[in-house]
């Protein structure tokens, strides 16, 4: 049976009663949010700014977006006839899209141009060996038996070694 004083939430249950049960109570709280106060809330009260900061900026983007469609759309003597007179020309509610979406657009042709042009040629012997390859060594003795055998250090395989392994079956 619930507490005359508890709410019962679909994430969890939050008991507001002061005293509490011994060893048979069971907590949904998390540890973090427990408090010395015998209050089964945490410390602090209200949303959390990322929360608020969130649906402050939907609300402002439905607000105006439903303005931008309503100042593009509504012929001029609607708007007259509310009393709105002071307001950008019609121009604008197509050239800022377009400019956006042309900058949009640019900026990621730009971001792949730079992307090859930093990019070594394929025939570069950068794209094989860099400052961190390291050639396999031969610290294994061959006389140990397969299963007493050490794991062998990380190692770059040389192309030789991946041409034998890809194209010498392919006879």
């Amino acid at each position: 049976m619930e507490e005359p004083h508890s709410v019962n939430s679909p994430r969890r249950i939050l008991s507001f009663s002061k005293r509490r049960k011994a060893a048979a109570s069971v907590s949904f709280l998390d540890p973090d949010e427990r408090t010395s106060s015998g209050f089964g809330v945490s410390g602090e009260h209200g949303p959390k700014p990322s929360e608020v900061y969130g649906f402050v900026g939907s609300i402002t983007t439905v607000v105006a977006t439903a303005i931008f469609l309503v100042w593009a759309y509504i012929p001029e003597p609607w708007l007259h006839s509310v009393g709105i007179f002071y307001y950008p020309s019609r121009y604008w509610a197509l050239a800022v899209p377009t400019y956006a979406m042309v900058i949009i657009v640019l900026a990621i042709v730009l971001y792949i141009g730079l992307n090859f042009m930093s990019t070594p040629p394929s025939t570069s012997l950068t794209t094989i060996f860099d400052e961190f390859s390291s050639e396999a060594s031969s610290f294994l003795s061959h006389n140990m038996e397969d299963d007493d055998q050490p794991i062998e250090p990380i190692s770059d395989l040389g192309i030789n070694k991946i041409n034998v392994f890809m194209f010498d079956n392919a006879k």
